[in-house]
């Protein structure tokens, strides 16, 4: 395999395993968030900011993630190495 069909296979692999957590976070808070109101409906308003500062702390985990894969992708710093390399081994 290329060093490019890896990088490709990384990035995709590694923003569907983000994706997944942070979706599967999401769903417990806002699962909680909602039990909470169920149990005590006069307290909404705190546990529905908290809950806000939660699902975007989630999120940037997914953010971050893809700033991962498009550095993979697109900025990968052993791009010029991987190229001279296969350069040599193609010789």
């Amino acid at each position: 395999m290329s060093f490019f069909t890896m990088c490709m296979l990384a990035a995709g692999f590694g923003m569907a395993i983000g994706a997944f957590g942070t979706g599967i976070g999401q769903g417990l808070a806002v699962k909680s968030a909602v039990e909470g109101v169920s149990r005590n409906p006069g307290a909404s308003g705190k546990i529905l900011t908290t809950m806000m500062i939660g699902l975007a702390m989630i999120e940037s985990l997914a953010i971050y993630v893809l700033v991962v894969c498009l550095i993979i992708l697109f900025a990968n710093p052993y791009k010029d190495i991987a190229v001279k390399l296969a350069e040599t081994v193609a010789k």
